[in-house]
């Protein structure tokens, strides 16, 4: 199949599945005339890159995962190693962001938001306030 068809099938933008093959995480072979010719193994595992990204994953990530759902050797403690490990950074995210909301919050709550020109939000962001 064409690289429309398999963007269509994997739910990717074209765009998208060049790059992971640039990047190598896919490799069609090309038919004489150099057109990419995808499999439904190639659409697999586009869909797989799909889901992983949309969980987080990084590239590097998904190189991982690929190489571990391909080995039927596998332990599934290396996945599950992997996936708490993705928890972790996102709950240290959302940690961050977390503190972020209650920051601007404050700063907002501490503003008059009327036509005066001091604000402390601007006090804060320009180090103002800082001693």
């Amino acid at each position: 199949m064409n690289i429309g068809e398999a963007a269509a099938l994997s739910q990717l933008s074209a765009k998208t599945i060049r790059y992971y093959e640039d990047v190598a995480l896919i490799k069609p072979p090309r038919s004489e005339n150099g057109y990419r010719s995808y499999s439904q193994k190639d659409v697999h595992r586009l869909k797989f890159l799909q889901r992983s990204r949309s969980l987080g994953f990084t590239v590097e990530e998904c190189r991982l995962l690929l190489s571990l759902y391909e080995d039927e050797h596998r332990a599934s403690a290396d996945v599950q190693a992997m996936t708490r490990e993705k928890i972790g950074e996102i709950d240290r995210k959302i940690d961050e962001l977390n503190s972020l909301r209650t920051t601007l919050k404050t700063l907002a709550d501490n503003c008059h938001g009327d036509g005066r020109p001091d604000c402390p939000i601007i006090d804060d962001l320009s180090g103002k306030n800082e001693k």
